[in-house]
């Protein structure tokens, strides 16, 4: 089949705002060999996150994916167990340890001289909250932070048997974690990790009600934890990279704390901090004047979706007042974005503290930035300088 694009050419890669921007208008459905069809614009996103019967989740045939590599029954009864770490209950109790994390980093970071923010700050920041939200020992940090720079390294060359490798060993990591937990017999450590291995899958459909098995915690702990700290640590680079470049908007959040949620919102729509989805056609279906054939891979592009200036007004232009409904951030429907609740929390707290223990956050020269590379969205390299 004929190639539309190539989205590791240097032009995408140098620039993927500007590429994806492009796509949309010439190409809103591009085929390659290595993403399958490409989905560009907010509608055919929206077609796709509303019609789970049409376009599947189950895209891997190698692993389980809990709960959003599933579809249907199986899909909601994972999710039920997932979305009960995320109520708002569960947020408010974690809101004071999650403030302590991202305070305690903020003051070792040097003040008025140059900064590197992602290596810095924003690999640090993410793993230590995800530790604290997981119950994890501090003694992890390094290994995962080893092993995240591994796993990159190895998606970028898009090897797979090293991609294989470096997963098995973070299941490995996974399984220590809940092994410790076993043999501590009737005194485990109280945290989430401990109480994920005693929830109870309710499948009615197979009369089966059991805890879930090693895979699937492994899964689920899987996806709560490589997805978060790779999207939150690009988050805090585009956060802090937005407010630096415009100082305007950094002294009125200064000014007015509860229009923080709201601009956040703005920014990553902006600049979404992940890049792409994948899902599978289970039927023939045309899409953006294409035919696409049964079981074809599609990846959603939400980069480009969150910028179509059919859904949002002036959508190159920051404007933190408008409507949200469109954004696509977290994703719509009933895939959405299993811990959206935790991460508007660290960002938000990411802003408040930052803005409350800073007087002025400067960026440097333009080309003191690197922007990151496919698959990974947001900025390799973000120079600042941070006054008190």
């Amino acid at each position: 089949m004929t190639q539309d694009w190539n989205p590791r050419a240097a032009e995408v890669q140098n620039n993927q705002l500007l590429a994806y921007d492009k796509m949309r208008h010439t190409c809103p459905v591009a085929y390659d060999e290595q993403l399958g069809y490409s989905i560009f614009k907010h509608a055919d996103v929206m077609g796709i996150l509303n019609n789970p019967d049409i376009y599947s989740n189950h895209v891997s045939t190698r692993h389980i994916a809990v709960p959003n590599g599933m579809d249907g029954p199986l899909h909601m009864a994972f999710r039920r167990i997932n979305d009960k770490y995320f109520t708002p209950a569960r947020m408010a109790h974690f809101e004071p340890m999650c403030r302590k994390v991202i305070r305690d980093l903020i003051q070792t970071l040097p003040r008025d001289e140059p900064i590197e923010i992602m290596g810095s700050f924003a690999k640090y920041y993410a793993i230590r909250i995800q530790n604290a939200f997981m119950g994890w020992p501090s003694s992890l940090e390094t290994p995962l932070l080893e092993w995240i720079e591994k796993n990159r390294r190895a998606t970028l060359k898009q090897d797979r048997e090293e991609i294989t490798k470096i997963a098995i060993e973070f299941d490995h990591y996974i399984h220590q974690l809940l092994n410790e937990r076993r043999q501590a017999g009737i005194s485990p450590t109280q945290d989430i990790t401990t109480e994920l291995m005693h929830d109870l899958v309710d499948l009615p459909e197979q009369h089966i009600h059991r805890v879930m098995t090693e895979e699937e915690l492994i899964s689920l702990l899987r996806n709560w934890t490589v997805g978060e700290l790779s999207t939150i640590s690009a988050s805090a680079g585009i956060l802090l990279k937005f407010i630096a470049e415009h100082q305007d908007e950094q002294h009125r959040l200064r000014q007015h704390f509860d229009e923080i949620p709201a601009a956040i919102e703005e920014i990553m729509r902006l600049e979404d901090p992940l890049v792409s989805n994948r899902r599978r056609t289970k039927c023939p279906v045309h899409l953006g004047g294409k035919d696409i054939p049964e079981n074809a891979r599609l990846t959603i592009n939400w980069v480009s979706a969150n910028r179509d200036e059919s859904a949002f007004e002036n959508a190159l232009t920051y404007n933190p007042h408008r409507d949200q409904t469109n954004n696509l951030v977290y994703g719509a429907g009933i895939h959405n974005c299993p811990g959206a609740p935790l991460a508007r929390l660290e960002l938000r707290l990411l802003l408040e503290e930052f803005l409350t223990h800073t007087q002025h956050i400067q960026l440097l020269a333009p080309h003191e930035i690197e922007n990151a590379i496919y698959p990974v969205a947001g900025y390799a390299k973000v120079q600042l300088i941070i006054r008190s």
